[in-house]
């Protein structure tokens, strides 16, 4: 149970440093290219992966809602994203307006990695 506990906090932080990296990783000029790649990686999976699992399927969220469930909890949203803003704000935010500001964060993020990479040589951080 303890180890279950302990995958459940790290697919957390995983779950948060890919969030970050997939909105912010564009903007430094170490990680500009590998943001590319990786923001292109997870688009795949939204995508690709989405036609068997759903659209906007993420394995990590899969991995780490099997986890949540052996530990109990139940009814879990569809997103970590909506999971994680519920229990930050203690509230039930509405899972459509999460899936929206999620995708357009990401679009935006993919437009700007595109643009720093492909089209202006910006002077990254």
């Amino acid at each position: 149970m303890m180890s279950l506990m302990v995958l459940d906090i790290l697919l957390t932080i995983l779950h948060l440093i890919i969030i970050g990296f997939n909105l912010f990783g564009w903007l430094f000029k170490a990680t500009k290219k590998l943001h590319f790649w990786f923001a292109m990686v997870t688009l795949g999976c939204w995508t690709i992966l989405g036609v068997w699992f759903g659209f906007g399927y993420c394995p990590i969220t899969d991995w780490q809602w099997n986890i949540k469930t052996q530990l109990g909890e139940q009814n879990l949203p569809g997103s970590f994203i909506k999971y994680f803003a519920d229990k930050l704000t203690g509230s039930n935010i509405n899972a459509d307006l999460i899936d929206v500001l999620t995708l357009i964060f990401f679009l935006v993020a993919i437009a700007c990695s595109i643009k720093v990479n492909f089209f202006n040589k910006i002077k990254s951080l």
